[in-house]
């Protein structure tokens, strides 16, 4: 982190539908020139402005041109601010050039990825210049993968203070979710698999769950890709879209905090769809479809209307088991929908605790949970209408 830069939080692409709503979050949470100072950046000066009039911000925010193709640019904009919060996706093709300048000067920097392929490269190139410079870089800040990667560490820490032990098998099930998924996100989506398709070495890392963990590899896990009846949740459970994700940031953030849940743990993720023959039916559907992929989904700077966010939320629940089999429940929920509402509000938080709560820690390449822990949580309750809770 720069201590002596002139931003807190520099927010890059806040001329695109998620990035103006981080912006239209900043200012109506922590306004300007209080607690927090935070500016605007984006390729175009004129698009800032009008963002900048359209959401009721004032002048006084600072606006800061900078682009991927320009790395003079992305430097002068690392070089004013403890930390860069990006929503400028896909990020592996256009990530890459910000990593790299904030591992070099020692800016703290957060993102909307969940491209694994990308975030492996990430760290074998710049996790050492991370170490060294001091930046703390921290991937998946959004719905993918915070409510799940701090979900299961809660769910731990509560275990250990209960049971004296972690949960080896925690299963992760998505309750309830409405709204919709990012066009970044379905853009990402789509040139992760066409790399995937070209490269074998992209489809290896897909498909292996300790694919982040620097060289360390667990017990064989769920694949979670299958319909099936689930007897501890009393309901039919088909694939979490999200799961291929969140099960790998889950996975690194055991092993970068020493392994407190075990070298043992096993964990996945599914999407409940209820009991009987409806929930049945329900999880074969949802098997089944792969509008995320298509070209009908949502396009990058597309979302959905104010009502639509304001309308949207998601239930996550976690069942933890230990070796002696003691059982333990937890809930995580978001207010609004997943893919921007609650996204926006998110990764906000995320930069605000990495410059404000964790001093201590140092550089590198980190996720959620290894790197702001707890105190994300208390954050994201605060400010970002989430809830954690034990259920028993």
């Amino acid at each position: 982190m720069n201590p002596s830069a002139e931003f807190d939080v520099v927010i890059y692409g806040a001329t695109g539908f998620t990035g103006r709503l981080v912006a239209e979050y900043m200012n109506e949470t922590y306004g300007v020139g209080n607690e927090v100072a935070w500016a605007m950046a984006g390729r175009s000066l004129e698009k800032l402005k009008d963002v900048r009039d359209e959401m009721g911000i004032p002048k006084s925010v600072d606006l800061i041109v900078a682009d991927a193709s320009d790395p003079k640019s992305l430097e002068d904009m690392v070089k004013s601010t403890k930390c860069v919060l990006t929503t400028v996706g896909p990020y592996q093709l256009y990530g890459t050039p910000l990593v790299e300048a904030c591992a070099a000067n020692g800016t703290d920097y957060v993102d909307l990825s969940g491209e694994v392929a990308w975030m492996h490269d990430m760290i074998k190139a710049y996790q050492d210049k991370a170490k060294k410079s001091g930046a703390r870089i921290v991937f998946s800040c959004g719905f993918d993968s915070i409510p799940f990667d701090l979900g299961v560490l809660f769910l731990q820490n509560e275990s250990m203070r209960k049971f004296g032990k972690p949960a080896v098998r925690v299963k992760g099930r998505m309750r309830k979710m409405k709204g919709t998924f990012s066009g970044g996100t379905a853009a990402s989506g789509r040139e992760t698999m066409a790399r995937a398709m070209r490269d074998p070495e992209v489809m290896a890392v897909l498909r292996n769950p300790f694919s982040l963990t620097g060289g360390f590899v667990g017990p064989d896990q769920p694949h979670g890709m299958k319909v099936m009846e689930d007897e501890d949740f009393g309901a039919w459970a088909a694939p979490f879209i999200m799961a291929p994700i969140n099960t790998k940031n889950i996975h690194r953030s055991n092993a970068l905090m020493g392994h407190p849940y075990g070298e043992d743990f096993v964990y996945d993720e599914m999407m409940l769809t209820g009991p009987g023959e409806g929930g049945k039916a329900a999880a074969e559907a949802v098997a089944s479809d792969n509008s995320m992929g298509g070209e009908d989904g949502p396009k990058p700077g597309e979302g959905p209307s104010k009502e639509e966010r304001e309308a949207g939320l998601y239930d996550f629940a976690l069942l933890g088991i230990t070796k002696d089999g003691d059982r333990l429940r937890a809930t995580v929920t978001g207010d609004k929908d997943p893919g921007y509402g609650s996204t926006s509000k998110i990764i906000s938080e995320a930069a605000l605790c990495l410059v404000k709560d964790c001093a201590d820690l140092s550089g590198g390449i980190y996720t959620p949970a290894a790197a702001m822990g707890l105190s994300l949580v208390g954050r994201l309750q605060s400010h970002a209408g989430m809830t954690f809770d034990i259920d028993n």
